[in-house]
């Protein structure tokens, strides 16, 4: 799953946030059908006894696509789901720490807001980051955007190195934007699960995406 996660350019999130249990997994495969190359499960303010049959769920399913499948924050629900990897937030303990109670092998991202915190999430090991929020967005209230002006300077230090996904409101209006930022990778998460076809609109993203890229 590490090539996968090499070429992932579109992450995307099934974010109980947004979604119901009973929409989960018809609207992550929609999601997979539409190129995203890796999924995660976020669910904030849940039991994380209660995540462990659905974790197990989007884990079969993503290996159904051969794409990595990853739980936010819980270890415990990564371990029993055998998750592909774990991702971690800035108040989720080491990298280091982390990796010592999961099975060899499982990826680990870290979610950075600054240049600074992208660079330590290098030099601890990460096998991959996220870098935001650019813009405010609902998924992460309160939380100020941190714009565009470092994404080239993150590239070229970070993600020279790792997969560094851009992450936070964004959405076909600021795509270009993003894009001509120097961001190379997106995780979109608000805008695909309230689209009506989520797959058709990841279709979409990744499209202008890579058409973007190839230029």
């Amino acid at each position: 799953m590490r090539k996968a996660l090499q070429n992932a350019l579109l992450y995307g999130i099934c974010d109980l946030g947004y979604l119901t249990r009973k929409q989960a997994i018809p609207v992550s495969r929609h999601l997979l059908k539409g190129g995203v190359g890796i999924l995660q499960l976020r669910a904030k303010g849940h039991d994380p006894a209660e995540l462990v049959s659905l974790a197990i769920e989007l884990k079969d399913l993503c290996e159904e696509f051969g794409v990595p499948f990853v739980v936010n924050d819980h270890p415990e629900v990564a371990r029993a789901s055998a998750a592909h990897g774990l991702h971690l937030g800035q108040d989720d303990g080491s990298i280091l720490s982390a990796r010592e109670g999961l099975k060899e092998g499982v990826m680990i991202g870290r979610s950075t807001h600054s240049l600074e915190q992208a660079r330590i999430a290098l030099e601890e090991g990460a096998d991959y980051i996220g870098f935001g929020p650019l813009f405010p967005t609902p998924t992460k209230k309160g939380r100020p955007g941190i714009g565009l002006e470092n994404i080239s300077q993150m590239e070229a230090e970070v993600g020279s190195y790792i997969p560094a996904f851009c992450i936070g409101g964004i959405k076909p209006e600021n795509l270009g934007q993003v894009m001509e930022a120097g961001a190379r990778r997106l995780v979109i998460v608000s805008h695909l699960l309230t689209a009506g076809d989520p797959e058709a609109e990841a279709k979409h993203i990744l499209k202008s995406l890579t058409q973007d890229l190839s230029k």
